[in-house]
């Protein structure tokens, strides 16, 4: 169960990025912080009034355990990888947003093509809720960190477009009830 608005402190230095453009923040040990979301494997934090995200490799900084990822079968072979590709995209969030990526509708597209020697390349096309949106980097370098975490998995890219512009019909029923709209 996650401590939502709950202060905690930092235990250690760390670093965040700040929300929404994405700029590294250095916490030093001992910073207030009010527990805002964890949503995928990332945390969404508070501290005097500017929200942070923070990896959730970095939980122990506040005293937290890091959030589980994509649990992984044993024997997942390279007929598993579209199917993992996807799990690892609906564990991606936007920080501002308890919506992950696929259900907000960000994500135009996957490809998967074979590299040789067992391994594939997924490329990734997705769109931002906002062109400007400073996240968008950070975003793409979580999603290429978790789908190169895959078995089966040699490279990863992750494109930006912004043609379709993305807009609230793009979003699932199950996201539209979450967000209550």
């Amino acid at each position: 169960m996650s401590p939502r608005w709950q202060s905690l402190l930092t235990t250690r230095p760390v670093l965040v990025e700040r929300i929404p453009d994405g700029t590294p923040v250095d916490l030093a040990e001992g910073v207030e912080v009010q527990f805002a979301q964890a949503m995928g494997t990332a945390f969404t934090l508070v501290v005097r009034g500017q929200m942070l995200r923070l990896k959730g490799s970095d939980a122990d900084a506040i005293g937290l355990e890091p959030p589980q990822g994509v649990v992984i079968p044993e024997h997942a072979g390279p007929d598993d990888v579209r199917d993992l590709v996807w799990e690892v995209l609906r564990s991606c969030y936007d920080p501002e947003i308890p919506v992950n990526i696929v259900e907000l509708g960000l994500v135009y597209g996957c490809d998967i093509e074979p590299l040789g020697d067992g391994k594939v390349r997924v490329s990734i096309r997705m769109t931002l809720t906002a062109p400007g949106c400073g996240m968008g980097e950070v975003l793409a370098d979580d999603i290429c960190s978790k789908l190169l975490a895959l078995p089966h998995v040699g490279d990863a890219a992750v494109e930006m477009v912004f043609d379709p512009p993305w807009d609230r019909s793009r979003m699932s029923e199950a996201a539209l009830l979450t967000l209550g709209l």
